[in-house]
């Protein structure tokens, strides 16, 4: 029966190939509808390579029973081997005759959207959380309340928290070295890596995202082998991380020195020996062995779990760079639920749920013209739509003040909607390029100025303000004569060369 499964996999390749093919054809509007067919031809794609492996095998033929398979048929008696499998296909379906038997053609046909009039559940329904929004936000609510436990940290609202989760090292980051080393802050960095990687598996199904992760590994653990991890980096020497340019790293203290002076003179005080003898019993404890340095630290249980520590940090960092889009969308659609009621967030919530958009159900039956009347929305003050199509409310448009127009000259007397898309503008390409089109390369201290004759003039008084400071920079060189008199370099060789001194 070898040949049987080996035509019974070719066809199911075929099946599976024709299954991915219809579904590409499609263009879902709908997010939902987008991911449940990149699901599903994510699962074709896996089940095209099982069942590839099961055919090369086949193929490969480790144990002979193809080639016996194919001798018996081809040299033996055809009739006798055909009515011997038969009699195996009868005695199976005489021991099992409920067992059913699978259509290959229907198998992979795309099912309808509703059967007997009530729509069908989808593989991505239960997927993600009603803030998740079928994967268009971040849900970190309860990872937020887990961070707002931990010691050492500045409390932050979960606005703040979204543009500082993946921030571990100052300034936006307040929760010192020694603290990090809890088992409460290993396991919610622990919890907040696995949701980002979740949240980029549910979201991406059809990326190779065993590969991403990978190349986040393999950068960590070069980074970690140069000691150029950020927040981790260590000494190679007693209590003094090497001199970076940053500074002077005192291990013990847990404190940056920029003068090495200061450092020095800090070793001798009753402070610093405090805190090196407080290291170096912790290390002796964690080690479980003397404390010999930074060198020994390295190979102790404590540097295996700041490595720990670090790479899931890094995780977090990467995984959140790889998801900026959608941690600007979920900032943008916090601040616009702060200023909605309990009601209308309950509306929106059932209608991202339904399986159509509200009204989309003929009510008489005739489709045509249904769809005509969704498309004329009343609209007659022209406010803008939002995300299911319909105008949004105008108390959302004043609070937002989008009825104010603001004009920008630099971006060719372009008209932004709203403060926020005004504020917005100033580091996008448009702006950006017509403060070049002036000549203009600096385009940070430019913010708020949209004309364009303000931008030349402060253009020209930064570029003579830097000349001025060129000029002056023999002034800056002071010299003093013999009587004690002191002078400009500049005066003092004039000075010199007139005799006069």
């Amino acid at each position: 029966m070898l040949l049987e499964e080996q035509r019974y996999l070719h066809e199911d390749l075929e099946r599976l190939e024709q299954g991915i093919s219809d579904r590409v054809a499609e263009d879902p509007k709908h997010i939902r509808e987008r991911l449940n067919r990149d699901h599903q031809i994510a699962g074709f794609l896996d089940r095209i390579q099982d069942q590839s492996k099961r055919l090369l095998d086949i193929y490969k033929d480790a144990d002979g029973l193809r080639s016996k398979e194919i001798q018996s048929i081809s040299t033996g008696e055809p009739l006798e081997e055909f009515y011997k499998q038969l009699g195996e296909i009868k005695s199976f379906h005489s021991k099992y005759p409920n067992e059913p038997v699978e259509n290959l053609e229907r198998a992979y046909k795309k099912r309808p959207t509703t059967v007997e009039g009530e729509p069908s559940t989808s593989e991505v329904d239960n997927m993600f959380t009603g803030e998740e929004a079928f994967g268009r936000y971040l849900d970190l609510t309860t990872i937020h309340e887990q961070y707002l436990n931990l010691s050492g940290i500045k409390r932050l609202t979960y606005l703040q928290y979204l543009d500082a989760f993946d921030s571990f090292t100052p300034p936006l980051c307040s929760i010192k070295r020694p603290d990090k080393m809890t088992d409460q802050y290993f396991t919610y960095v622990g919890q907040l890596a696995s949701y980002l990687e979740s949240f980029m598996r549910r979201t991406r199904p059809l990326e190779n995202l065993e590969k991403i992760f990978a190349s986040f590994d393999e950068d960590f653990e070069k980074a970690w082998a140069e000691n150029e991890v950020p927040g981790w980096k260590i000494e190679v020497g007693p209590s003094v991380s090497a001199a970076a340019a940053e500074g002077i790293w005192c291990a013990d203290c847990e404190k940056e020195f920029k003068n090495e002076n200061v450092y020095k003179g800090h070793l001798n005080g009753k402070k610093h020996i405090r805190a090196a003898e407080a290291r170096a019993a912790r290390l002796a404890e964690a080690g479980g062995g003397e404390a010999e340095g930074t060198t020994k630290r390295g190979t102790s249980t404590l540097r295996l779990k700041e490595r720990a520590i670090a790479e899931r940090e890094n995780r977090v960092r990467r995984l959140a760079a790889a998801m900026s889009q959608e941690r600007a969308d979920t900032k943008v659609n916090v601040e616009r639920k702060q200023g909605m009621t309990e009601r209308e967030r309950q509306m929106e919530l059932d209608a991202l749920f339904a399986e159509v958009e509200p009204g989309a159900l003929a009510q008489d039956g005739d489709s045509e013209s249904d769809s005509d009347g969704d498309e004329k929305i009343y609209n007659p003050l022209k406010l803008p739509l939002a995300w299911d199509g319909k105008p949004i409310p105008f108390w959302l448009y004043k609070l937002h003040g989008l009825g104010v127009e603001f004009k920008c000259e630099i971006c060719g007397n372009y008209v932004y909607m709203g403060r926020r898309a005004f504020d917005k503008h100033f580091n996008e390409a448009r702006h950006i390029y017509g403060l070049k089109c002036l000549g203009i390369t600096n385009t940070t201290l430019f913010r708020e100025i949209t004309g364009l004759e303000d931008a030349q003039k402060l253009w020209n008084k930064i570029q003579s303000e830097k000349k001025r400071e060129t000029a002056n920079d023999g002034s800056v060189v002071q010299m003093e004569d013999a009587e004690g008199n002191v002078m400009p370099e500049k005066v003092y060789y004039d000075l010199q060369k007139q005799g006069l001194l």
